[in-house]
């Protein structure tokens, strides 16, 4: 009852299915500045049997409208880092059209393609495992005061700054800009936009708190999302097989924008430390499925 077949995917499931999935994977994601498309890949690749080159831009499809509601929450609430956002956007934009030239040339067969994607989440695995082992973890065990805003931002090639519940943070966007362009050709072949990558290496390497990126980090997903739903649409390489499910990539859409609006509104009273290692157990698991399998396949 209430199953569907999806035409250009060939996907036959529950219309609720792709709803809920995409609703809960954005309401915990939006806290740590992701989506939740870097699941939202295995799920259809695994569970919904979608294993074409399409399931990459239909995750694309899901980031257009699953993230516009958590961005504009994060604004009002004063918690977009733009100095953040610029960089990474700048950085991702190009490497979507590279990655996708690669899923294409080099990823087509699930074989090959699934051992990449786990070793992608593998690598955000020890990202956000680095930043729970690093310093400042008494600022991690609570949550900082709903009234906290960014304030203070500073632009510049060399340095860029902000202000956030009484601390100033600076870092230099070049090294920034450098992993973001490298990210976006893995964001291109996965289908996750670069951000859900860049979120962890910012909560890691930068040493910045969940509360200043998860703003900037979806704004970038969004832009480049936008940009590898128009390169697998028109881009030609793979013809049919590379177009998105609109269709199906808009239920998940749905489902992803009430859970990312709800999540960022959520946000402000959760603490850094549980949703980080909330994501790093998913990230784990996910990616130790996809990699066993491969080796003992």
């Amino acid at each position: 009852m209430f199953k569907f077949t999806f035409p250009t995917s060939g996907v036959t499931t529950w219309l609720w299915l792709p709803l809920g999935v995409a609703f809960l994977l954005a309401f915990f994601g939006a806290m740590a500045g992701v989506t939740g498309a870097f699941l939202l890949l295995p799920f259809q690749m695994s569970v919904l049997g979608y294993t074409a080159a399409g399931v990459s831009a239909t995750n694309f499809v899901y980031n257009v409208f699953a993230i516009p509601g958590t961005v504009i929450s994060y604004g009002r609430q004063g918690r977009l880092n733009w100095p953040l956002a610029v960089t990474i956007t700048a950085g991702s934009l190009p490497g979507i059209v590279i990655g996708y030239r690669l899923r294409l040339t080099y990823l087509t067969d699930p074989r090959y393609f699934k051992p990449f994607v786990g070793l992608v989440l593998l690598y955000l695995s020890w990202l956000v495992a680095r930043s729970l082992m690093g310093r400042g973890k008494a600022r991690e065990i609570s949550a900082p005061p709903p009234w906290a805003r960014i304030t203070g931002m500073g632009f510049g090639l060399t340095r860029m700054s902000f202000d956030f519940d009484g601390e100033s943070y600076r870092f230099d966007p070049r090294p920034l800009f450098l992993v973001a362009l490298v990210v976006g050709v893995a964001g291109g072949a996965y289908g996750i936009g670069g951000g859900a990558i860049l979120a962890p290496f910012c909560l890691s390497v930068l040493s910045l708190p969940v509360h200043t990126i998860a703003g900037a980090s979806l704004f970038g997903t969004l832009i480049s999302s936008l940009v590898g739903v128009l390169v697998y649409t028109i881009g030609g390489l793979g013809g049919a097989e590379s177009r998105p499910d609109f269709l199906l990539g808009s239920l998940f859409g749905i489902g992803g924008m009430i859970g990312g609006y709800l999540g960022a509104r959520s946000q402000k009273y959760v603490a850094q430390r549980p949703i980080k290692v909330g994501l790093l157990l998913v990230l784990l698991i996910v990616a130790s499925r996809y990699l066993l399998t491969f080796i003992f396949s």
